[in-house]
């Protein structure tokens, strides 16, 4: 205690002499709790200081000061840590307890106000003064009684500690002092708010935060009441469920089923046992914690269920034991593979820098090429002959982005997306993913999987692949990925930039004889249970099949008649109608097997005619024999276009009459032929869309010939694109059509001069068999296209090369002529 504030004393003070005018009395601190006048409360006293100052109040008339702390948590109390305004207080009954606590019954007198502390040997005495209360407003002062009233019924009523007789004996007290005093002693409210009523001089000051203090507790009553309803009803619900869950329980452990916990702790052990990444484990506890403390049969636990199952069943630290001996993967991809050397040889480099650098991250391979090639079996031996699972996934006619990155849990029956999915099914987390049919995705409103793809395709940053249905990191860095792909220009720009296209073009008919023989054939054989003793499939036979009832530029189709063949002599051999010697199948037998024949064999022109040109084009199964058919009628100098041509092909046109015109002179035409002609340029199967530009060339040769009435060759084909000068433009697809000239029995083909790079991919029987002038403008093209060109009388430059030279002496095939662009049309050296 400070000098300022207290005295010492010797002797104890005389509590009935008031000193100075003031009375001295025997404090005791109250802790969490206030006093009012008129209030009756049972103390346990326990302090030392406590316990004298009541023995102090009991030697004189029992008459004790009272005072709240300010902080509860102090033992010992100085004056700042009281309130100056207390009460003084009768002591009306002592009990010592067992424990040597004292249980003191007191009652509320008046309020006083404390003036001076004074240390009294072992305990602390006031000076203090009692509180007068002030007048009031009577009108005023009966409205906020009335309301403090009503207010206290209310809250009687929701505080069901409160006795009836409590609220009955409130509603009869017309003293306001004392109602007040009363009904502040029963509220439950925080020391300082029931400090300040108190403190509160003024009857209307005390009666309005009274009001204030009941109004309050009433709300605060109600929403413990609603609170309390609801809990209620949730709880008998709950107990409903647990009543049931523990009948169904009790029904499954009669049946031999798992029981609920015992499912936790399953999972919990999968999540161990799957040695995931700490995040994705971290995730995973986190869910399987929520559905421990979930009902079993709510919605949301079915949901977590699956999540978790999802994350236990990939491959987080399973790995396949890779086997990169290069000479087995080329045995391998032989054995299953015919041909395809510069594709086998790009691979077999690929695996080679990853064997000497495994920790390099590699271009994405990206085979293009037609429909039944071999590309997804290629990737499907890579798989087998390097150890590792395949796993393929179809894009084709995907539109929507959540089905690589997956949907989100928000949604009912979500799923992760097809790149998770495929992990699962591989069950390692290095296998090899097919992406097939690449050049197939679509994009709408729901976004753009290609560019989903990136992340997946992209090296740098498939180290962390991010699924929405997981929200977890997923290593796609030890992942293979091959793509397939039908056209190269409908891949999506920037993912094309991150792979490595590898073009697979088309089977010759030679290469399509081997594949049917070596592969095709035995296959067959033994999946519909015959012999070669049972059926023998030679190699003329083949050849008729290939060319009469299929055209494409892979071996699908061709796999599918002969399996249709294996499936009739299958059935005559179960009905005992097979003879038992070897069956040697004839063409007679194929047409009985599979009727007449759908194809027949493309051949250029049976003769040379006039207006009609044979040009070549590129299509997804491989190349076609494009017939031009122009013919000329009376008109107005009109040109007519049909066969269902799209924007490009009109332009070529355009563009070859406009040269035919601006060349008339040279092509011994009249100046104004054009005047009073109408060009009518067709190319048949009109029900077919085509389109490009490599069809020029064609056009202008098949105008010319049709204007000037000198035929086309008929051994002759030609390709490329032609400019209003005449100029022959290096054109796609160049392997294709080649083959397709090839098939068509067509000896000379004419192609651009800058495509002579492309013949590297050529064939060595294909570059045997044709003829190739390579040319740079139309005058180069029309002395070798048509039949008795003129033949201008001019020194011409006779540089030509020879790249292939004749099989035999007596007959020069395989040459290829490049011929120099001259001023007039010569023949080229064939």
């Amino acid at each position: 205690m400070s000098q300022k504030q207290t005295d010492s004393k010797d002797n104890k003070p005389n509590q009935s002499m008031p000193a100075g005018g003031r009375v001295v009395l025997p404090l005791m601190p109250l802790r969490d709790l206030v006093v009012f006048p008129h209030m009756i409360v049972p103390l346990f006293v326990g302090r030392e200081k406590s316990v004298t100052a009541l023995e102090a109040a009991m030697l004189g008339d029992r008459m004790i000061a009272l005072a709240a702390q300010v902080r509860a948590q102090v033992d010992d109390p100085s004056p700042e840590d009281l309130y100056p305004i207390g009460t003084r207080a009768q002591i009306l009954q002592v009990l010592k307890m067992p424990d040597n606590t004292i249980k003191v019954l007191i009652e509320g007198k008046e309020r006083i106000r404390i003036i001076r502390f004074l240390q009294v040997e072992k305990y602390v005495g006031v000076h203090y003064e009692p509180i007068k209360t002030q007048a009031g407003t009577a009108s005023t002062l009966k409205a906020l009684m009335r309301n403090a009233g009503e207010l206290f019924e209310q809250y009687a009523r929701l505080n069901k500690k409160i006795p009836a007789d409590i609220v009955s004996s409130v509603a009869h007290i017309e003293d306001r002092e004392r109602f007040t005093d009363i009904v502040a002693a029963h509220i439950g409210s925080k020391v300082e708010e029931k400090q300040k009523l108190l403190s509160a001089v003024s009857p209307q000051e005390r009666l309005e935060l009274l009001v204030r203090l009941l109004s309050d507790e009433v709300e605060i009553l109600e929403i413990e009441r609603r609170i309390k309803g609801r809990v209620r009803k949730q709880m008998e619900s709950t107990q409903k469920e647990y009543y049931l869950q523990e009948q169904m329980k009790a029904i499954r452990k009669e049946l031999g089923h798992k029981d609920e916990e015992s499912e936790i702790d399953e999972l919990a052990a999968k999540i161990k046992k799957a040695k995931m990444p700490p995040e994705a484990e971290e995730k995973a506890l986190k869910e399987l914690g929520r559905l421990e403390r979930m009902q079993p049969m709510s919605p949301e636990a079915a949901v977590i269920r699956t999540y978790i199952d999802w994350f236990v069943s990939l491959p987080w630290a399973v790995r396949t034991k890779e086997k990169l001996e290069l000479r087995n993967v080329a045995r391998q991809m032989d054995k299953d593979h015919y041909g395809l050397k510069k594709v086998k040889e790009r691979i077999l480099e690929y695996l080679a820098v990853r064997k000497l650098a495994p920790k390099m991250k590699g271009p994405i391979l990206c085979l293009v090429g037609p429909p039944g090639v071999g590309k997804t079996s290629l990737a499907r031996s890579l798989a087998k002959a390097l150890n590792r699972n395949f796993v393929r996934i179809s894009l084709g006619g995907v539109r929507d982005e959540a089905e690589i990155r997956g949907h989100r849990r928000t949604y009912i029956g979500a799923l992760p997306g097809r790149i998770i999915q495929a992990f699962k099914t591989a069950k390692s987390k290095n296998p090899l993913i097919l992406l097939d049919e690449l050049d197939k995705i679509g994009s709408d409103f729901r976004g753009d999987p290609a560019a989903a793809l990136l992340e997946v395709l992209d090296p740098e940053q498939n180290a962390s692949f991010s699924d929405h249905y997981l929200e977890a990191h997923f290593d796609l860095s030890e992942v293979m990925f091959i793509a397939t792909a039908n056209v190269v220009h409908n891949l999506h720009p920037t993912l094309k930039d991150r792979m490595e296209i590898i073009e697979i073009p088309g089977y010759t008919l030679e290469e399509k004889i081997e594949i049917a023989g070596k592969h095709l054939v035995v296959r067959l054989l033994e999946e519909h249970g015959l012999t070669v003793k049972d059926i023998e499939v030679s190699k003329t036979i083949l050849e008729k099949l290939i060319t009469h009832y299929t055209s494409e530029a892979g071996v699908r189709n061709l796999n599918r008649e002969l399996a249709a063949i294996m499936r009739k002599i299958t059935r005559r051999k179960v009905e005992k109608r097979m003879p038992a010697h070897v069956k040697k199948i004839r063409f007679a037998d194929v047409v009985k097997f599979l009727g007449p024949p759908r194809f027949l064999k493309r051949r250029g022109e049976k003769r040379d005619a006039v207006g009609v040109a044979a040009g070549l084009a590129w299509t997804e199964v491989g190349g076609e024999i494009l017939t031009i058919e122009v013919t000329l009628m009376p008109g107005k100098g009109q040109l007519i276009l049909t066969g269902k041509l799209g924007e490009v092909m009109k332009e070529s046109a355009q563009a070859a009459v406009s040269y035919a015109r601006t060349h008339a002179q040279e092509i011994h035409l009249a100046a104004d032929f054009y005047q009073k002609t109408d060009i009518h340029i067709h190319v048949p199967e009109g029900a077919i869309p085509k389109d490009g530009p490599s069809a020029g060339v064609a056009m202008a040769t098949a105008i010319i010939s049709a204007l000037t009435g000198k035929p086309v060759r008929k051994e002759v084909a030609m390709t490329g694109e032609i400019t209003l000068r005449g100029r022959v433009l290096i054109i796609g697809g160049l392997k294709e059509k080649l083959l397709a000239a090839l098939r068509a029995q067509i000896k000379t083909v004419i192609i651009p001069k800058e495509n002579g790079k492309d013949l590297e991919e050529l064939p060595v029987e294909a570059k045997k068999a044709l003829n190739l002038v390579m040319v740079t403008d139309m005058s180069e093209v029309l002395p070798v296209a048509l039949a008795d060109a003129p033949v201008k009388k001019k020194r011409r430059s006779r540089k030509t090369r020879i790249v292939h030279q004749a099989t035999t002496a007596d007959q020069p095939a395989g040459q290829v002529c490049m011929l120099p662009s001259p001023n007039g049309p010569v023949w080229p050296l064939l």
